[in-house]
């Protein structure tokens, strides 16, 4: 399994530490690091995915649980979107996050904001938080929503506006987990309940109707 690369600092520094601690006779120091590193290991885990074939299907862009699914009104970054399903990222899940679509990157924006706890309401508005419009080949908007945690502290986001990205496509990360929020527009039909499980890249979180 691959290991995003934003992972190999912490990694490669706790396994330092636990060689350092283990020379230097301090055993229980010594396990503290090498299950940090394992932590690590398991954090910033990258399996590869394979997109499930088929016409208009949007893909879930993170792997988590659906906190819940809303209707919306006046998005201004993603006007014309209707429904909003936002996903919960524990720090156990897979925090590589995907194209929901195949289309091009229309705007990024990126906002300062505070750390509430992920899945709660007030998250999607006053967290940290870095957004992706996507227009597909019909020129429908997707949003794509990275957002802060309590834990979470670095978005990292691989693309840039004028970029393509083809579904499942990794276009960024959020350490440690936190949410991601996906704005779909008039006519998606949702395939998905709250409370289910989903996975990046492969789980149908709806179908352009």
């Amino acid at each position: 399994m691959s290991i995003a690369k934003e992972g190999y600092p912490f990694i490669l520094a706790a396994t330092l530490l636990a060689l350092l601690a283990l020379a230097l006779g301090w055993k229980w120091a010594g396990l503290v690091f090498v299950l940090a590193a394992l932590a690590f290991l398991g954090f910033f885990r990258d399996p590869e995915r394979v997109p499930p074939r088929g016409e208009g299907l949007i893909l879930s862009p993170a792997d988590g649980r659906v906190l819940g699914i809303k209707r919306v009104e006046k998005e201004l970054l993603f006007e014309g979107t209707e429904t909003r399903v936002s996903i919960f990222m524990s720090p156990l899940d897979v925090h590589v996050n995907r194209a929901p679509v195949q289309g091009m990157v229309e705007e990024i924006r990126y906002q300062k904001g505070s750390f509430f706890a992920a899945y709660r309401e007030e998250a999607s508005e006053n967290n940290e938080k870095n957004a992706l419009r996507i227009v597909d080949g019909k020129g429908r908007k997707f949003g794509v929503v990275q957002i802060a945690g309590a834990l979470a502290r670095r978005i990292v986001c691989y693309v840039e506006k004028g970029d393509s990205l083809e579904l499942g496509q990794r276009f960024g990360l959020i350490m440690f987990g936190s949410r991601v929020d996906l704005f779909l527009p008039p006519g998606s039909r949702v395939d998905v309940a709250q409370g289910q499980r989903v996975r990046a890249g492969e789980t149908v979180i709806g179908r352009l109707q």
